[in-house]
């Protein structure tokens, strides 16, 4: 389940998507679930 705020990146293409409104369900990319990345990780995409 996603939650507002949280940042997820695809490791086969590098997309990388920012959480808007939450829900059931995973974010898939390329077939394959996406990983949530940490603060400090996600930090390096928001700035």
């Amino acid at each position: 389940m996603a939650k507002k705020g949280e940042v997820y990146k695809c490791d086969i293409c590098g997309n990388v998507v920012s959480v808007l409104n939450g829900g059931d369900g995973d974010l898939v990319c390329c077939g394959e679930e996406m990983h949530l990345l940490s603060e400090e990780e996600a930090k390096e995409y928001l700035d």
